[in-house]
């Protein structure tokens, strides 16, 4: 019930973002521009609203997604796709192209590389010798996203004055000129797909390794798969549209909010509603300002800090009553 109510929410976005903007199109121009693409109310639906609206829904959907699972994974409430450095080695890599001068066409190919490569380097670092260690893992990230800060900081110091503006609009996430590939919606429906199929035993870990692996759950290649999982996500993500805060976090919280925390509905549940919350921001950061633009980065991070601590202001004082 909950799921087809986000659905629809999810079109209703979609069709209300299309219709938004400096332009407006009203009920009769909206329904004659989406059956005549060669008008100009046409071209500016299906060449760049109705593009960029996809666009939003599938990075939303993904951010929330992987903030799910890397919330399973780490056993902490707090963490965010971004929180294992994979965002950093995306970001590194599209801001020494920039700095390169390399055309914007590579730059898409460029953030997925710099995220696989710090996946792998994340990997290598923690798996180490012995058990699994989630804390390991926490540490290994931190310390390779503080190393990948570090170089993007040179990078921004070193940077000529012409390219630092792209730069921190990439760096805050902006979907102005994005193109939503192909096979990004096929990643997104396969790693929800075998996340599914997972959901009751991620329902067992979040009672706790040890009840986990009573039960016969094979703990560490479920807890390595999530981690892979999560961070092919976030990659795809940043590799479309940069680095976008807040999604991750606060999406999964507010459903397991009202949800509950059942994989089986939170998982479908996040994607969903972070989609609608991606498009609804970025039709915000069209239209707030318009015909400025503002990056959607910005817009997440101004909803998503009171909402959050509104969140926590909540959990406390439910704490607090029981």
């Amino acid at each position: 019930m909950v799921v087809g109510l986000l659905a629809l929410a999810s079109l209703a976005s979609i069709i209300f973002a299309s219709a938004a903007g400096s332009v407006e199109l009203g009920q009769r121009d909206w329904l004659a521009a989406l059956t005549q693409p060669d008008s100009a109310n046409g071209q500016l639906l299906w060449r760049l609203r109705l593009p960029r609206a996809a666009a939003a829904w599938s990075v939303g959907a993904m951010l929330s997604l992987s903030g799910c699972l890397m919330q399973v994974l780490l056993r902490n409430p707090l963490a965010d796709p971004y929180i294992l450095g994979v965002s950093g080695g995306a970001a590194f890599f599209v801001l020494l192209g920039m700095t390169l001068g390399l055309a914007t066409g590579f730059l898409p190919a460029l953030a997925m590389t710099g995220a696989l490569f710090s996946i792998v380097l994340v990997f290598g670092l923690a798996r180490g010798s012995g058990p699994w260690s989630g804390t390991r893992l926490l540490l290994t990230g931190i310390v390779t996203a503080a190393g990948w800060a570090a170089l993007i900081s040179l990078l921004l110091a070193l940077g000529s004055d012409g390219s630092i503006r792209g730069m921190l609009f990439w760096l805050m996430g902006d979907l102005s000129y994005v193109q939503l590939p192909p096979w990004s919606a096929a990643a997104l429906l396969a790693v929800l797909g075998v996340s599914m199929g997972l959901s009751r035993s991620l329902n067992v870990l979040s009672m706790g390794e040890s009840t986990a692996m009573l039960l016969g759950v094979p703990v560490n290649r479920l807890l390595w798969l999530i981690y892979l999982l999560a961070s092919l996500l976030t990659a795809t993500a940043v590799s479309i549209a940069g680095s976008i805060g807040f999604v991750g976090l606060i999406v999964p919280h507010l459903m397991r909010l009202l949800l509950g925390s059942d994989h089986r509905v939170l998982l479908p549940a996040a994607a969903l509603f972070g989609g609608v919350f991606l498009v609804l921001s970025d039709t915000l950061a069209r239209t707030v300002l318009a015909p400025r633009q503002l990056p959607v980065g910005v817009i997440t991070a101004l909803l998503g800090v009171p909402l959050f601590l509104l969140l926590l202001n909540r959990a406390r004082l439910r704490s607090h009553g029981s």
